[in-house]
């Protein structure tokens, strides 16, 4: 599998475990011919980064958007500024990494729940679709969902199959990480092999969710075809066949062509 045959629809190469080799690791991706990677941004910075790399590389994308943990420091003026990188970069193709985590006590759900509508408000506004992130909040997310119908992906899904039939009913498309080539990945590996190969998108989630055999340790977007190959063990499925249709998947749910 090469890696014309691999988008990363959820990366996050501006964290500082990048910080050493980001430029030369992007450049040595893109040329040996990564198809794509859409940068997921957490806040108004990393929305900003994004725009400033998208600019270097031809298949690199990024969204916009407030992640459920940075919402503590955020304001309206946020909005306002994530509207207007959208509108005026043309490589802007999401709005994420939005959503509600319940996982950790000590967040506010209220704010959250209020920051992940306004920003689904913000996608719909802007014809985006959305990166969802959701943990330990599935029926307020698909509550959510429900209610303002955006285009998008539930990403690093790790709920159940009749939480991802709900989503799928919506319309939206769901990301894998290495996380489903664990051993304890019961549940992912339900929903990939009964899902609909046309809504299946990889993501890295870098440098986070290393596949075996590279628990543990940093990931980038090179790791995607270990995922991609335990996917289509579990499908039954050509793993080329699979990769290749993953990639039209991202390039319909992120409107980009082949250029």
């Amino acid at each position: 599998m090469t890696l014309k045959n691999i988008f990363d629809t959820h990366c996050h190469y501006d964290d500082p475990a990048f910080d050493a080799d980001r430029e030369a690791l992007l450049g040595s991706l893109f040329e040996s011919g990564l198809a794509g990677a859409v940068h997921a941004s957490t806040d108004v910075k990393s929305a900003e980064f994004g725009i400033e790399n998208a600019k270097k590389f031809p298949n690199f994308y990024t969204s916009v958007g407030v992640h459920p943990e940075n919402l503590e420091s955020a304001s309206e003026n946020d909005l306002d500024r994530l509207r207007s990188l959208a509108a005026k970069n043309k490589k802007v193709v999401a709005v994420g990494e939005i959503g509600l985590d319940y996982h950790y006590d000590g967040f506010d759900r209220e704010r959250q729940i209020f920051w992940f509508r306004e920003q689904v408000k913000l996608a719909n506004a802007l014809g985006l679709p959305v990166i969802v992130h959701s943990r330990d909040a599935s029926q307020d997310t698909l509550d959510v969902l429900k209610e303002l119908r955006p285009m998008g992906i539930l990403h690093c899904f790790s709920g159940s199959w009749e939480t991802a039939k709900e989503a799928l009913r919506l319309g939206l498309y769901i990301g894998f990480t290495g996380a489903l080539t664990f051993k304890n990945a019961r549940k992912a590996v339900e929903v990939a092999q009964n899902m609909p190969a046309d809504r299946i998108l990889f993501e890295t989630d870098c440098p986070y969710m290393a596949p075996e055999p590279f628990r543990g340790r940093r990931s980038d977007s090179s790791m995607i075809p270990y995922v991609i190959e335990r996917a289509a063990a579990i499908r039954g499925m050509d793993a080329d066949e699979l990769a290749a249709m993953s990639v039209e998947n991202a390039k319909r749910v992120f409107g980009v062509g082949e250029d």
